[in-house]
């Protein structure tokens, strides 16, 4: 039996996992490798790859928040190019994933040296491999669990190095920055290309969209906060290392970080930013298995990958997934080189970039009507079609290796899909719709629409379950005396201020806003009501009956409103309210709606009425 993800990762969680899957090998192990390569001008180089990641982190904001499903850049590319592209591009991110996460990995068995400096180069990789079991089963056992841990882990990491910058930067050496360039300018580039790999964890939450609550507003908060704080953290640390350290004894250092606070507080020092070092790979390499895990298991749904990948286990985790991604993670552990290591996987993780803000501009040209994200990226496609020459330059630029390792990649890829998937899948997708409208030849059946109003109602927790909770606990009001709109509002106003949380003064001041405007007559008698609000995931729903009629227009001809339905919502739940008023509108207008209310003895039978013809005309799920 296959169960449901769980949704239990909040914005805390997200952005713990973002940050965590930064910072990692890229600031502990790396800019000693790439020192040797630019000297000084390594800063420059992680500032330009800070800013080169914003494309593909604004192009997945966007894709995320419309389509907030397990595998994320996998589904992204399915969904809009096809799954050529999408094999391409899942096992793209599910390489490079992996790699960047066993790169972390191989931190934790390097710092071992710091403690021991006996310790064999085999030995390392053996360290390393314990961890990815301890990960696996931190894994295995639940998203919540892995979150929590993750949290604790990063909020320490931060702690200790904001310390070491504060405390740094009061014996840097400015003579140790010059010459800032001693490579040249090209330099620069070349190394951007290849420190790229450090800011890749950041979008790594969309892996996991499917088990976030509310993803419209908290995936793209996490991910931009992350990108902020760890972009800054990240340079600020390399400068404070720089000037604080020796050029001959930084390049190629494995451990420059730690032998930076070595420098500035001796061994003591050292090991502490040992213990930093440590903390910041565990938490990159528990990151990077929750989130390269989804990927097999989005392929393994839609068919092109074995059937066992994309179960699902009682404790709503891919387990087999999981297990054999650490098994690969092992595998590149125990036979793959430091160098190739960081090169294929930067290589396979600028592929991916390009495909993933393709997919916005494919997505977006398709004028696919349920195509609504939370988050629309800015300067589109501008911004995108920079991303795709941006990263298609650092490839370039990184060499020959490079270049085949992309060609092989997509071969292989294509290989896969030729012969195990191709005759299995017959999927729509957005590049149909793009299609269609330059040709206007019809290439579709609008099964991706369909698929896409689903993925809405699921990411906006649009279901009758949810309605039907709101109408059992909702406030109800059953008045004797006719009423003004007036006097009608002040009531509904002091009845779910405190619900929303809001000043009954303030909330009384929109209502009578709103009366200038016309309410939903649904029929002789019966009215809705609905409301904006500032703010976020705010849903209120009240009933009101009101014997002889409130009166909302001094107009003569005016019928006055015996039932009334208010609904105050904030703008992130208007597609839930349109549900709703269309649920209210099919129940009263019903034969046996106006008898049935205007009879209710009391408040508890109005309520039980209006529960029991929902009841009868939906089917409860």
């Amino acid at each position: 039996m296959s169960y449901k993800l769980k949704k239990e990762l909040g914005f805390l969680s997200l952005f713990c996992i973002a940050s965590g899957a930064m910072i990692s090998s890229g600031l502990f192990i790396l800019p000693g490798l790439v020192f040797a390569r630019a000297g000084p001008s390594i800063i420059t180089s992680y500032l330009l790859a800070s800013f080169l990641v914003i494309p593909a982190m604004f192009s997945k904001a966007e894709l995320a928040t419309a389509m907030p499903k397990a595998g994320g850049n996998y589904f992204f590319i399915d969904r809009s190019m096809g799954p050529y592209a999408s094999t391409i591009g899942g096992f793209s991110d599910w390489f490079s994933l992996s790699l960047k996460s066993t790169f972390a990995l191989l931190g934790i068995g390097i710092f071992a040296l710091i403690l021991n400096p006996d310790i064999t180069e085999m030995q390392i990789k053996f360290i390393a491999v314990a961890y990815c079991l301890f990960s696996t089963l931190i894994n295995t056992i639940g998203v919540k669990l892995t979150g929590r841990f993750q949290i604790v882990m990063v909020i320490a990491l931060l702690g200790l190095l904001t310390f070491y910058i504060i405390y740094g930067s009061f014996s840097i050496q400015l003579h140790r920055y010059t010459p800032f360039m001693p490579l040249g300018p090209g330099s620069v580039f070349t190394t951007a290309g290849l420190v790229f790999i450090s800011y890749a964890g950041l979008t790594k939450i969309v892996s996991v969209a499917e088990e976030v609550k509310n993803p419209g507003r908290n995936i793209p908060l996490a991910m931009f906060l992350s990108w902020i704080i760890i972009s800054l953290l990240y340079v600020l640390v390399i400068f404070v290392t720089v000037g604080l350290v020796d050029s001959a004894q930084l390049k190629n250092s494995l451990t420059p970080i730690s032998l930076g606070a070595g420098t500035l507080m001796g061994r003591g020092g050292s090991i502490v930013l040992g213990v930093a070092a440590l903390l910041a790979f565990a938490t990159t390499a528990n990151a990077g298995l929750l989130a390269a895990s989804r990927t097999p298991m989005a392929m393994s749904r839609d068919e092109l990958l074995p059937g066992l990948f994309g179960k699902v286990s009682k404790r709503g985790t891919p387990a087999f997934s999981i297990i054999f991604t650490s098994g690969f993670m092992i595998f590149i552990i125990l036979f793959l080189t430091l160098e190739n290591l960081v090169k294929t996987a930067s290589t396979m993780i600028l592929l991916l970039f390009i495909l993933i803000n393709l997919s916005v501009i494919v997505m977006r040209e398709s004028k696919i009507q349920y195509y609504q994200p939370k988050f629309r990226s800015p300067l589109y496609p501008w911004i995108q079609i920079l991303g795709i020459i941006g990263y298609g330059f650092l490839i370039f630029k990184m060499g020959i290796i490079s270049l085949l390792i992309v060609v092989i990649f997509i071969i292989c890829a294509l290989g896969w899909y030729w012969v195990y998937a191709r005759s299995k899948i017959k999927r729509e997708y957005a590049l149909l719709h793009v299609v269609k409208r330059i040709t206007r030849i019809k290439s579709t059946s609008y099964l991706l629409d369909e698929e896409l109003r689903k993925i809405l109602l699921e990411r906006d927790n649009i279901t009758k379950k949810r309605f039907e909770h709101l109408i059992e606990r909702c406030p109800v009001i059953d008045l004797k005396t006719s009423l003004s709109a007036d006097e009608l509002y002040k009531i509904v106003a002091n009845s779910l201020a405190e619900q929303l949380k809001m000043n009954p003064e303030k909330l009384l001041k929109l209502l009578l806003e709103r009366k200038k405007e016309s309410e939903i007559t649904i029929h002789s008698g019966v009215a809705c009501l609905s409301i904006n609000i500032k703010g976020h995931s705010k849903f209120e729903f009240m009933l009101a009956r009101d014997r002889e009629g409130v009166t909302f227009s001094d107009k003569s001809s005016s019928i006055p409103i015996y039932a009334m339905f208010i609904i105050v919502n904030t703008p992130d739940e208007h597609n839930f309210c349109l549900h709703s008023l269309m649920w209210i509108i099919k129940i009263v207008e019903g034969n046996d709606f106006d008898n049935k209310w205007l009879n209710a003895k009391n408040i508890k039978e109005l309520r039980n009425i209006f529960l029991s013809l929902w009841r009868k005309r939906f089917t409860r799920t």
